[in-house]
């Protein structure tokens, strides 16, 4: 963790924070969120952590745990494959709109983002890589024309970097796949085709939901195996 200097705008500063040690990996699931310790790494007072911890409540990356304060939440499965569900609709919706539309702007300014996407896998970074994908989708909504569908995804990007960081810091060979079928993405949307854009973009996001999905139930069940192994082992004794 590193301190925050001073600044506007400190509780976007401080949430910002706390959101990337959760997706980095640095604050996993069950961790305890104390005002005071936070303040203190931060180097800001309690009001803005405390408006931050809410914040982070109310988006569902924290949660109230009895006797133990705020904590990072669990991610729930079934929310994610629901969450997904829609997002496929939405990106084949975006990326057909933007191969009618926008295929000049996509031509002038897209390889740009593909190339921030690419620079920041070979990083390593996955606060970055997340950056990057958020980028390059929201330029995707922009260029669409329909201002409705990035309205409607704003309020989930939240969770689905926390799904992102999950998954990126586990899968070597994800981030460069995810950055190929991009470029494929753009390369359709500048062409004008329409019809085959949308489904490469519906296959990107259902691709990426089944590998999410499974691998968070994986550790899921792993996670309750080795809890049941202890109760086990407790009751013997």
């Amino acid at each position: 963790m590193r301190a925050l200097t001073p600044q506007s705008r400190l509780v976007e500063q401080v949430y910002e924070a706390i959101l990337s040690e959760i997706t980095e990996g640095k604050l996993p699931p069950n961790s305890r969120l104390i005002q005071d310790e936070l303040a203190e790494v931060y180097g800001v007072s309690r009001q803005p952590v405390q408006q931050a911890l809410l914040l982070l409540r109310n988006h569902g990356l924290v949660r109230d745990a009895p006797r133990r304060g705020l904590v990072v939440s669990p991610l729930d499965v079934d929310f994610i494959r629901n969450l997904y569900e829609i997002r496929e609709v939405l990106e084949g919706l975006s990326c057909r709109k933007a191969a009618e539309c926008g295929s000049e702007r996509a031509r002038v300014e897209g390889p740009t983002l593909i190339a921030a996407g690419r620079e920041a896998v070979a990083t390593g970074s996955v606060t970055k890589q997340i950056a990057a994908d958020m980028a390059f989708h929201c330029f995707l909504y922009e260029i669409s024309g329909n201002l409705m569908i990035g309205e409607t995804t704003a309020p989930y990007w939240h969770y689905l970097r926390r799904v992102m960081g999950e998954v990126l810091r586990d899968d070597e060979k994800m981030p460069g796949s995810i950055w190929d079928e991009h470029a494929a993405i753009l390369e359709a949307v500048i062409a004008g085709e329409a019809d085959r854009v949308e489904t490469l973009a519906r296959n990107h996001i259902s691709r990426a939901a089944k590998i999410f999905v499974t691998q968070l139930q994986a550790f899921q069940e792993t996670a309750i195996a080795d809890q049941q192994s202890r109760s086990l082992r407790r009751i013997r004794r």
